[in-house]
């Protein structure tokens, strides 16, 4: 089947169908009747052979075809739109789907405040945020950028620092006058950590470095969880010793409700990066997203 002239143009309809939600509204965003709109969707699954909508009288549901449409055709109209933009070298403001994924917890209180100014400020591209708890494979057609921690071993993507993290070990005052402070690393092994399950690395094992001398401790508490943010509850409510990315923690360390253990030992470092694929790197709407990125946080670096 040869491709129609007009397929930007249907791939443009759908995407705006899917957006509006519904039959009725996408007709009066187009100034059409709904009954126009509903005969061109038919004209354009009549000309795929499938269904790409499940149609009610209040709202349109996604088939398993329409879905793979509407991604394929999101991509495409913002890979003519960088083309363009490229070709006429325009001033014009990007434009385009721009999807992003990072951590959970990271991903709420860091990467969706500056999504939000971003779309503000730059309001014709469209942001998709999805959060895991580890990122998808950065081969895979699911992302534009992540927001990851570490610099990816794949040199098939390109990844840029945008912000320094260390990890921090730290424990609330009550737990560290209840059961002690820990003075060295082997004193770790009898306290109780509260583990965090995330990414590939080794659960319960912490690495810690003090100039030459290098340790590994294998540590253990009643609690664990895969998200950030309950672990550091715990550590608040005094539950015992954690080890967190400093973004997450300064401001409880600088009120005092945190307060930093062993803190002449080094843990690994877990500086931000922002990945993104060889392809996308002269992608408007991808080099905006990740400048914005950057510059936030070089202005707001924890003390």
């Amino acid at each position: 089947m040869s491709t129609p002239s007009n397929a930007p143009s249907e791939m443009s309809f759908f995407s705006l169908l899917v957006r509006a939600g519904s039959l009725s509204a996408a007709a009066r965003e187009l100034n059409l009747t709904t009954a126009g709109v509903s005969k061109r969707l038919a004209q354009l699954e009549a000309r795929l052979g499938v269904r790409l909508l499940q149609r009610t009288t209040r709202r349109i549901g996604l088939t398993v075809e329409g879905e793979m449409y509407l991604a394929h055709s999101r991509r495409i109209l913002g890979d003519i739109a960088d083309m363009e933009q490229m070709i006429t070298s325009a001033s014009t403001a990007p434009k385009g789907l721009l999807r992003v994924n990072a951590t959970l917890g990271f991903g709420r209180s860091h990467i969706a405040p500056l999504i939000s100014s971003f779309h503000q400020r730059y309001p014709d591209v469209e942001i998709q945020l999805q959060l895991t708890v580890n990122p998808p494979s950065l081969v895979e057609d699911a992302c534009d950028v992540w927001i990851r921690f570490g610099e990816p071993p794949d040199t098939r993507v390109i990844a840029r620092r945008i912000a320094s993290n260390r990890r921090l070990l730290c424990a609330a005052p009550a737990y560290l006058e209840r059961c002690g402070t820990p003075r060295v690393p082997n004193d770790l092994a009898r306290h109780s950590c509260i583990g965090i399950r995330q990414g590939a690395e080794g659960y319960g094992i912490w690495h810690l470095k003090s100039g030459t001398r290098s340790e590994t401790v294998k540590v253990r508490g009643p609690l664990s969880t895969n998200d950030g943010e309950i672990a550091v509850d715990w550590a608040l409510a005094g539950h015992g010793i954690i080890m967190r990315a400093e973004w997450n923690i300064a401001h409880y360390l600088e009120s005092g409700r945190l307060r930093q253990v062993l803190p002449n030992w080094e843990t690994p470092p877990a500086d931000i990066y922002a990945v993104y694929p060889h392809q996308l790197q002269t992608a408007a709407r991808v080099r905006a997203f990740v400048d914005f990125v950057a510059d936030a946080f070089a202005a707001a670096t924890p003390a």
